[in-house]
């Protein structure tokens, strides 16, 4: 049989080419995605999104005000009694116009809310030092509002301490608000941190053994020095540990060495699964490795019938806890949408991405 060479060279073109623009078509795809949902794809955290869209038309609220048959929720005025203070205005005796004198006309009430100075006092205790006429000691007050040899009140260092760690207010915006220097914040804190130091080992023995633990990391950058935000949590019980390291050496100091009862949930970061204790891969981030599966290859009709089915099973698990059923529906339930996830992937697959999925729902 005999063929043409220029034909044959031709055809080789082409393959390559039909090559080069089905990678070209990868990496553009990767570029769009990259832009749009972040340099970790869609496990990109929210606040790190490039652009986030825009709220949809129906949701916004154009008509302001209350529903129809609800009460507002507008400004509300107060009376003289219900006022903590009232300031009287009376003005100028002479027309600003022409200059001729004013009579009294009318008072009118206007309501202002106002905020007092957040700059802390300064307080001098004069402490009666007394002596006992049987024993001839020197007994001096103590002072319940402050702690020992502490410059700061007790009700500043809360202020401070819920200002920053609950508000997330920086530290060097209350020192310009309440005029303490960095380094005295600093060592309030440090302080505070040694009289909770103890609770951290009672939330640690809680947490070991709780029935359900989930433990999560993530990027933490501090002073532009690069680091890693720690989360140990169950449904009462918090846990944040900021360290240098993403190694295995920060969790093993939250569980310990021992075997631990329950089961853990977390991603499937490899430094998890070298503590002792039953591991639950996390539903959101396998249902994320499906979605991202499906955008990789979106135009293989192999791995859209895959995530067609399988996607929705897992969305189902997760939100099946909030339907409003009794627990022996729910065990029913659960066990119908486990059958069927072990069914799909159990199922033959020639995609590799997909068989990549498969396998960590079977060797798991």
């Amino acid at each position: 049989m005999k063929y043409c060479e220029g034909c044959f060279e031709k055809q080789l073109k082409i393959e390559q080419l039909q090559e080069e623009i089905i990678r070209l078509k990868a990496k553009l795809r990767y570029q769009e995605r990259k832009e749009q949902e972040g340099y970790f794809g869609i496990s990109t955290p929210s606040s790190k999104v490039p652009f986030k869209s825009n709220a949809d038309d129906n949701n916004k609220n154009h008509k302001g005000g209350a529903c129809n048959g609800h009460v507002g929720h507008g400004r509300r005025s107060h009376n003289e009694e219900g006022a903590d203070e009232v300031i009287e205005i009376e003005g100028g005796d002479t027309c600003p116009f022409c200059g001729d004198k004013l009579d009294f006309k009318e008072t009118r009430e206007r309501t202002v809310i106002e905020s007092e100075s957040a700059k802390p006092k300064k307080q001098l205790y004069k402490m009666h030092y007394k002596v006992c006429r049987g024993c001839g000691k020197v007994v001096r007050p103590r002072l319940s509002s402050v702690l020992p040899k502490s410059l700061y009140g007790n009700q500043l260092v809360a202020q401070a301490s819920v200002m920053h760690y609950y508000h997330g207010v920086p530290m060097g915006r209350i020192t310009e608000m309440m005029g303490i220097n960095l380094g005295s914040l600093v060592n309030l804190f440090h302080r505070l941190a040694g009289y909770f130091a103890p609770v951290i080992e009672i939330l640690k023995e809680q947490y070991r053994a709780a029935v359900v633990k989930h433990a999560d990391e993530t990027g933490w950058r501090t002073d532009g020095q690069n680091g890693y935000g720690w989360l140990f949590c169950t449904v009462k019980i918090s846990l944040f540990c900021f360290e240098h390291t993403r190694s295995v050496s920060v969790p093993r100091k939250i569980f310990g060495d021992k075997k631990l009862p329950g089961v853990l949930v977390v991603d499937r970061y490899n430094a998890y699964n070298k503590i002792q204790v039953e591991i639950q891969y996390c539903y959101a981030h396998l249902l994320r490795e499906v979605e991202k599966l499906g955008k990789e290859f979106p135009d293989s009709q192999e791995v859209k019938s895959f995530g067609s089915v399988l996607a929705p099973l897992l969305a189902e698990a997760m939100h099946l806890r909030n339907q409003p059923i009794s627990d022996e529906q729910y065990y029913i339930k659960a066990q119908e949408i486990q059958k069927q996830i072990v069914q799909i992937n159990k199922s033959p697959a020639q995609h590799l991405g997909i068989r990549a999925i498969q396998d960590i729902f079977n060797s798991n």
